[in-house]
């Protein structure tokens, strides 16, 4: 019996119209977002993106197709019933949306106030939430009185107030620096693991999807160009978009390759403790010359790209086709000039 994903969109499409034109910022998206994993959508900007995530909250009323929440379409609730299914959708932003007026504590009790939870109760949910993300000692402090990875961890435990099911991330660690960025993603996935909540990561950075999402939808002139594991998507995307999002770290850094016998080494999901180039040049006797490599670990296996150049020796260089066939390598020959 299979399982009904927690998030369904059909066919959605979005349109904003004004007197003058037309502007379809959604075409035709179908996506399924299963109970309990962490979902990347990624795009350039300007791809839709961040209109898709306030589509599944219906903040965005599509324009046609369908969103199916947790069983229910949310085309067919009345606002009273859209209130509450939203309760089930936590939220957090770029620029955090914190009231500055008013302390930590006031922001993520503020949710639980409008949904008519008493205040006590919400006081004490609220210190259980500051204590989850590491800011219990700031639940007197006000936002201009924290970081920006603070505010954003305030944005989380208020998003989390109300017990959702799914806590959708637009572009939460755009504004925030690397270091700072990467403890957010570890919190998380903490989060996603500890509680099992599903997460769904909007975002134009291939390395937070690389750092934490399970599968991944790329979106391009306001359709889906491809999904996938992220795995696979890193080790060959299909589309062109997906080509330019995984190798634009690459782009301009390969080597002019000059002289022949030049092999580029495809990377498709090899553990990242199996190495691969190190067992080549012993078993098959043979000085290879690393040229260029793009690898990255995704999950415990190795994605991307190396160039190596093989000695002159014909009978080497057979040798070392050879050994890749038989290891089931991908490699192709690269011309020179490129």
């Amino acid at each position: 019996m299979s399982i009904e994903p927690l998030i369904r969109i059909k066919n959605l499409g979005k349109s904003f119209i004004s007197k003058s034109n037309e502007v379809k910022a959604l075409e035709d998206i179908n996506l399924s977002i299963n109970e309990g994993e962490i979902y990347g959508i990624i795009g350039l900007s300007g791809a839709g993106k961040s209109t898709l995530v306030r589509c599944i909250n219906f903040l965005e009323k599509p324009t046609s197709g369908e969103v199916i929440f947790d069983g229910r379409k949310l085309s067919e609730l009345n606002n009273k019933e859209l209130r509450k299914v939203r309760q089930s959708m936590g939220m957090i932003f770029q620029q955090f949306n914190l009231l500055m007026q008013r302390t930590v504590l006031y922001n993520v009790c503020f949710p639980m106030n409008i949904a008519g939870i008493p205040k006590k109760e919400a006081k004490d949910r609220a210190l259980e939430l500051l204590e989850i993300v590491g800011l219990k000692d700031k639940a007197g402090a006000y936002p201009a009185q924290l970081s920006g990875g603070q505010k954003q961890r305030v944005a989380i435990a208020r998003a989390l107030a109300t017990h959702p099911k799914v806590l959708l991330c637009d572009e939460a660690t755009s504004a925030l620096d690397p270091t700072t960025t990467q403890s957010i993603l570890k919190l998380l996935k903490d989060i996603n693991r500890k509680m099992g909540l599903t997460v769904v990561i909007i975002t134009h950075e291939m390395s937070v999807v690389e750092g934490i999402c399970n599968r991944v939808a790329i979106i391009d002139q306001s359709q889906v160009a491809e999904t996938g594991k992220v795995s696979d998507i890193f080790a060959a995307p299909i589309s062109e978009i997906g080509r330019r999002l995984v190798f634009s770290q690459s782009v301009g850094s390969k080597p002019l390759i000059k002289e022949g016998n030049c092999y580029r080494i495809l990377f498709d999901g090899h553990s990242s403790y199996e190495p691969v180039i190190a067992n080549l040049v012993l078993e098959c006797k043979a000085a290879v010359n690393i040229l260029f490599a793009d690898t990255k670990d995704i999950e415990g296996n190795a994605v991307g790209e190396m160039i190596i150049q093989l000695p002159a020796e014909e009978i080497v260089v057979q040798r070392v086709l050879n050994y890749m066939k038989s290891k089931k390598i991908q490699f192709e020959e690269v011309s020179a000039g490129v």
